[in-house]
């Protein structure tokens, strides 16, 4: 029995970057042996076991053998017959092939039979083999990567692959857990937008996202967008965003609040009439197909809808801004309201010329919010009950006290 780290915690490594996890594979032994020295198994589909003291993952060597179409149609192998050479040969990338001794990098032992060390030096992201072809999941996780290092470029050859994975319909059977899983991860990676930039030059956008794809060529007003094509602005969104050290529920949400701009008829263009509500009912479709989580669907559906409103709300009044509130939920859920502001933050940031401004939409609508959330709502009502107002006429009354602590704000901060 051999043991071996494998993996990104090799590549991290060597790259200086920090470890956070450690994959390890095992090459010459069977499962019964791992369960006689204690490991705890937890693979389904092949043999994957928990060490007994610190719940690391252990890995057999395993070859795969392609089945099906998609993700999960492979037939997987495993026994103490496979070489460590033969499981690197099954890995995504170069530089996820390289594996070395239990002892660390610093003991010797590193073994690196495709090159992966020299693509590390190069900051190349190059297929393995061509049983690359075999999973389209790579395809996302070359994207993703390329978002994580911002400065390693995918070799020509890798790239052509992918195209030609997309143009014999691959990516038509990924599934939606799976896409969902790798775009969440690449969102948060340092520059997300290369990872589009990656999905879109193979043609996988159109085929996983054709929402987003159809933003590129679509021209925006000059005055407001200095770049004006959607989607370089929308890139630049997603970096400011990574830039601000936004969470996914807010990268998710710059990602999504233009959508409606891709189905601007041509006689209105450059002008993006109504294009939020668009953007809305494209959202909830686009959630549905990719199963996106509750938290991260209801923030962008906030933001598609009123971040022209919140971008021009130093024009509204008191009665307006009380309803963008009502609009918002902010009053009931605060702290979404505080990452709705953030991810319009990014929007009115994320364009030429504008990516140091200040956007003080953000701080005032705070203070909006404050000054409605000082009403005493629960007097209002009790009042009310004593005076025999009921029903919809209750909620007028809270609406009108809410309108007033906003007034009179707005009439203290201008005096200031």
């Amino acid at each position: 029995m051999q043991i071996y780290m494998v993996g990104g915690a090799v590549r991290d490594k060597l790259l200086g970057r920090p470890v956070n996890d450690h994959d390890w594979v095992v090459v010459g032994a069977t499962p019964e042996q791992m369960l006689e020295l204690g490991y705890l198994p937890v693979g389904r589909d092949f043999p994957v076991f928990l060490h007994p003291e610190t719940r690391e993952e252990y890995a057999l060597a395993r070859t795969e053998r392609k089945s099906g179409r998609g993700y999960r149609g492979f037939v997987v192998e495993s026994s103490p017959d496979v070489t460590l050479e033969e499981d690197l040969s099954r890995r995504d990338l170069t530089i996820n092939a390289i594996a070395t001794s239990a002892y660390g990098i610093s003991a010797g032992g590193t073994f690196d039979p495709y090159s992966g060390i020299q693509d590390l030096q190069a900051r190349v992201l190059r297929h393995v083999t061509d049983a690359f072809r075999e999973d389209p999941v790579r395809i996302l996780r070359v994207a993703r990567f390329a978002a994580r290092f911002t400065d390693f470029t995918v070799a020509p050859e890798t790239m052509q692959l992918m195209r030609e994975m997309v143009q014999h319909g691959e990516a038509d059977h990924l599934v939606a857990e799976r896409v969902w899983q790798e775009l969440a991860r690449g969102l948060i990676e340092e520059q997300p937008s290369r990872m589009f930039e990656v999905l879109r030059e193979c043609g996988a956008l159109q085929v996983l996202l054709p929402e987003v794809e159809r933003l590129w060529g679509v021209p925006q007003r000059a005055e407001y967008h200095p770049e004006v094509d959607t989607g370089v602005h929308l890139m630049m969104v997603l970096d400011m965003a990574a830039r601000l050290h936004a969470p996914l529920t807010v990268r998710f949400a710059c990602l999504t609040h233009d959508l409606g701009k891709g189905t601007t008829a041509a006689d209105m263009l450059p002008r993006h009439i109504g294009h939020e509500q668009r953007s809305a009912k494209l959202l909830q479709g686009l959630c549905e197909r990719l199963r996106v989580p509750t938290d991260c669907r209801e923030l962008a559906d906030v933001v598609a809808r009123e971040h022209g409103n919140i971008h021009r709300s130093g024009e509204l009044g008191a009665a307006a801004l009380v309803r963008l509130m009502e609009r918002c939920d902010a009053i009931r859920k605060p702290a979404r309201f505080d990452e709705v502001l953030l991810a319009c933050e990014c929007d009115a940031r994320g364009r030429l010329g504008f990516e140091e401004a200040a956007y003080p939409q953000r701080q005032r609508l705070a203070a909006v919010l404050a000054a409605v959330q000082s009403v005493a709502t629960r007097d209002i009502a009790a009042l009310a009950a004593a005076r025999g107002v009921s029903g919809p006429k209750v909620g007028e009354l809270i609406h009108q006290a809410r309108a007033g602590a906003v007034a009179q704000w707005l009439q203290e901060s201008a005096a200031h």
